[in-house]
């Protein structure tokens, strides 16, 4: 998977750079019309056009049948069931070739995340530091992989210069995590590193201030599953005794759309369709 997520940032990295000096919201919405019109071209020659077409053209018969033959309870009944059938029929043409689209639609998506879902952590003065009370920082949690959970007491961290630790690091050998919050000082783009005993075993990039990159992501996980959304750092090493290490970035403020990975979400999906729609049938697709 990090191969695919490694060509997939390259890959993105070269076609975001022209739409993006439009701006980050206007390269969003964009491209994301731009996906959702080739995913309903591959549909067209992935899927059973004639039928579609012709599950929904029997739909349409049976409903102009109940218009037509209201007073005749057989014919309705007959109808009613037919539509109800035909339904089943047109979602499971439609859904099967839906299936291997939300691949791509997956890749796209996370990369779109990582690049515009989130703000490096804000830099803060020493002497608020100084004053920050719990839950003021930015709370790191390390957790281990469940058959090295026993070994959390042992867990220690590096942070570059810049970020500095506002609690302790709070363990716990049940769950096998650890805990602590941290703020940013100073502009930092660098890496937490993690290590168990006298090894290291990990690490995870961190941005702070104005230190903008590319690509960011919170987490940093050894999952198969979480790194197709989460593509921006390799996956840490199958040999790892580290199940993941993570943060919280906050929010980026973008113009007239909304913000965070649900505001990434809604807007990719909504161009997609929405430039689909416009065409479907100049396209002769049917969906």
């Amino acid at each position: 998977m990090n191969l695919v997520n490694r060509l997939m940032s390259g890959l993105f990295d070269v076609l975001m750079t022209p739409f993006e000096l439009l701006g980050a919201e206007l390269a969003l919405i964009l491209v994301s019309g731009i996906v959702g019109i080739a995913c309903l071209i591959l549909f067209k020659y992935i899927s059973w056009q004639d039928g579609i077409k012709r599950a929904k053209d029997k739909i349409k018969g049976s409903m102009i049948a109940i218009r037509i033959y209201q007073d005749d309870l057989v014919i309705v009944a007959r109808s009613v069931c037919s539509v109800f059938l035909r339904n089943f029929q047109y979602l499971g043409l439609n859904f099967g070739p839906i299936l291997p689209l939300l691949v791509p639609f997956v890749l796209v998506l996370s990369q779109f995340v990582v690049r515009y879902a989130y703000d490096p952590i804000p830099v803060v003065s020493q002497e608020e530091v100084g004053s920050m009370l719990s839950g003021e920082g930015t709370m790191v949690t390390i957790e281990l992989k469940s058959e090295h959970a026993n070994r959390a007491k042992e867990l220690h961290l590096e942070l570059p210069e810049g970020i500095v630790p506002i609690t302790k690091l709070a363990r716990s050998a049940s769950t096998g995590q650890a805990f602590v919050e941290i703020a940013a000082v100073e502009s930092v783009r660098g890496e937490i590193r993690v290590f168990l005993g006298d090894d290291l075993v990990g690490s995870k990039k961190i941005v702070a201030g104005n230190e903008r990159t590319r690509t960011m992501q919170p987490v940093r996980t050894s999952s198969f599953w979480l790194s197709w959304m989460f593509p921006a750092e390799d996956t840490l090493g199958a040999g790892s005794p580290l199940a993941s290490v993570e943060f919280h970035y906050p929010n980026r403020e973008l113009a007239y759309i909304p913000d965070g990975e649900i505001g990434i979400l809604v807007v990719f999906f909504l161009a997609s369709i929405v430039f689909g729609a416009a065409v479907i049938k100049p396209l002769r697709i049917q969906i």
